[in-house]
């Protein structure tokens, strides 16, 4: 099952003897945003609206869900993240730290098995890292 953010919010439903908890797919794509762009050697998440716009600059809270993609199966959860990979830096080793992030944030933060993490790297930054690519990403972990 599918669920795309825009069309049809899906939650992770977990319970015990004191009652249960629904877990919002968007709280979902924010611990991943926050867990991959604290990774050395990536940029920032990746969010192109359109070919002619510069694809490199300040994703929004409403964005992530274009830059995180998540298929929740039950209690399983399979995550597609888009990144932009800062220069200088090898492809796999970032690939492989920020499957190791999101893997340890989400089961950490929510308890539940994360079966799969595709890193998408599309696209290398030639600037420096901007304090505004970070602050965004440490403002969508507070929604």
């Amino acid at each position: 099952m599918v669920f795309n953010m825009s069309e049809q919010k899906s939650y992770i439903k977990t319970s015990d003897e004191n009652g249960s908890i629904n877990i919002s797919e968007d709280v979902i794509a924010a611990i991943v945003a926050a867990a991959v762009t604290d990774v050395k050697g990536v940029f920032g998440l990746y969010y192109s609206p359109s070919p002619s716009k510069e694809f490199m600059r300040t994703i929004s809270r409403k964005e992530i869900s274009k830059s995180v993609k998540l298929v929740i199966e039950g209690d399983d959860i399979f995550v597609n993240v888009y990144i932009l990979l800062a220069r200088d830096h090898a492809a796999n080793e970032v690939g492989c730290d920020v499957q190791k992030a999101v893997i340890s944030a989400v089961e950490d933060a929510i308890g539940v098995v994360v079966c799969e993490v595709n890193v998408h790297i599309c696209g290398v930054a030639t600037k420096s890292k901007s304090p505004s690519v970070a602050k965004t990403a440490q403002s969508a972990a507070s929604i």
